[in-house]
């Protein structure tokens, strides 16, 4: 019973709820440093406070609260499910009122800031972390787990893909230049579309591993387990200083391109792309040069990202989940370092660096969350006690945390190197000191927190040979 194959309905099922909860969780890792910036008009110092505090307090407060309560949710559609149902429409209206511009004073605009953002992490938690640990219940077989995994993070992609690649044209376009207008309209049909996905997920998936009476715990049992598990705690660690580094780094991309990337050189490069799509109708990149290679830059790593996913679950299967982890970000971080040696007018080196790390990013990309689903299922083996969703919160902590680090980082690093805010259709002239901010932000920094990972890895347990022992004892055990 615990074993069984998944359909693909159900696999695409689950998969629309990532797509839905990354076009926020997206959104937030590119844009919210830029917009509490150049949209909003905070001062970079005042937008990374709230980032790094609201962001902390949602870590630490908000996941290990909701991971205890919906690992004792008992409901007819079982422990997670609900969570998501519930959650859809409130988490769409946070993320719209947390991407607005009422016009308050500057004290005003800060505690709008700080209580949106908050509100918006408390949804997400809500949402996703159920949602995260729905993927540890819907089967104990681990060969379907990563199959799961690839169909979500292909999901992810599409979402990465449209926010990274799409949405600052479309804002610039709906808007008629004025980025408050456009970001507005933006969210309102994303809030409405990740909602409906949300429900889809609920109505097509179906919770079979359930813990057995004997096997409940209190929350201090729960706690205690995970500070015992040497598994939980390294990727704990491993999932911060992977989100550190996707924030910093998704964040300072529009820096990069609007301080550091030569206009000339890189008009000259993106326009025979551009202008097939001119040709054929499609004009989707509009007349702005920076935009547009904004967009064709993350698309081309994104898509490549999709590429390498393709190619996880099978090195995950005969490798192990922990060899390719580490093989995989090792490479992609290659890709990240080397961007500190191009200049400005190397545009073409930098698409390149930048397909090539996804590639590589893209096979470790589904593996984080199988081998979080694989660190629920070592603990239940160790205590003969299943808390899938406090293992997964943890995870999000992790994940919160990092994205708060990050996200907060860029802002203060740009800031540091004397970057000054706008705001709406505004335009000020960077000192040069910005460029060399906006390069180190896409190189040096971020490809430190991947080496760390890297690093951390080599002390996880759980290898090819564990896996198969853990799932065949389970096995054993839940018939």
């Amino acid at each position: 019973m615990n074993n069984q194959k998944i359909s693909v309905i159900e696999k695409v099922g689950y998969s629309l709820g990532d797509l839905a909860a990354n076009l926020v969780f997206q959104t937030l890792v590119t844009y919210l440093a830029y917009f509490y910036t150049d949209i909003y008009g905070l001062k970079p110092e005042d937008a990374s406070i709230i980032t790094l505090v609201v962001g902390l307090i949602a870590g630490f407060g908000f996941n290990p609260l909701i991971g205890a309560l919906a690992d004792r949710t008992q409901t007819k559609w079982g422990k997670f499910r609900p969570w998501i149902l519930f959650s859809a429409v409130p988490l769409g209206i946070a993320a719209l009122m947390a991407f607005s511009t009422p016009d308050f004073s500057y004290k005003g605009k800060m505690i709008y800031a700080a209580i949106t953002y908050t509100f918006l992490l408390l949804l997400y938690a809500s949402n996703n972390l159920p949602y995260s640990a729905l993927s540890g219940v819907i089967t104990g077989d681990m060969g379907e787990r990563n199959s799961i995994s690839s169909y979500r993070f292909v999901a992810v992609m599409f979402s990465q893909f449209f926010v990274q690649v799409f949405m600052l044209p479309i804002i610039l376009s709906v808007g008629n230049g004025d980025k408050a207008i456009g970001i507005e309209i933006v969210m309102t049909w994303l809030a409405i579309i990740g909602s409906i996905m949300l429900l889809i997920t609920f109505f097509t998936t179906k919770e079979r591993i359930i813990p057995k009476p004997e096997q409940q715990s209190s929350f201090k049992e729960d706690l205690k387990d995970l500070f015992k598990n040497k598994p939980w705690l390294i990727m704990l660690s491993v999932t911060a200083l992977i989100f550190i580094t996707l924030a910093m780094k998704g964040g300072s991309y529009v820096y990069y391109f609007n301080n550091y990337v030569d206009e000339t050189a890189l008009k000259n490069f993106i326009s025979p792309i551009t202008s097939f799509f001119d040709s054929i109708g499609m004009n989707f990149f509009g007349e702005d040069a920076k935009s547009a290679g904004f967009g064709l830059f993350n698309a081309g790593g994104i898509i490549m990202m999709i590429i390498g996913i393709t190619f996880s679950k099978g090195f995950a299967d005969k490798y192990g989940k922990r060899d390719v982890f580490i093989a995989s970000l090792f490479i992609s971080t290659l890709f990240v370092l080397i961007f500190i040696f191009y200049p400005p007018k190397s545009v073409g080196l930098m698409f390149l660096s930048q397909i090539c790390h996804g590639f590589f990013y893209g096979i470790s990309t589904p593996i984080l969350w199988a081998m979080i689903a694989d660190v629920a299922d070592y603990s239940e083996w160790k205590t003969n006690r299943r808390a899938t969703a406090i293992i997964f919160s943890a995870m999000m902590v992790g994940l919160k945390v990092g994205l708060s680090i990050g996200s907060a980082l860029v802002a203060s690093i740009i800031g540091k190197y004397g970057y000054i805010s706008a705001s709406g259709s505004q335009h000020i002239v960077q000192p040069e000191t910005v460029a060399t901010g906006a390069k180190m932000l896409v190189s040096i920094f971020p490809a430190i927190p991947f080496f760390l990972a890297c690093g951390l890895l080599f002390f996880y347990e759980i290898n090819k040979k564990m896996e198969v022992e853990i799932e065949k004892d389970l096995a054993e055990r839940r018939k």
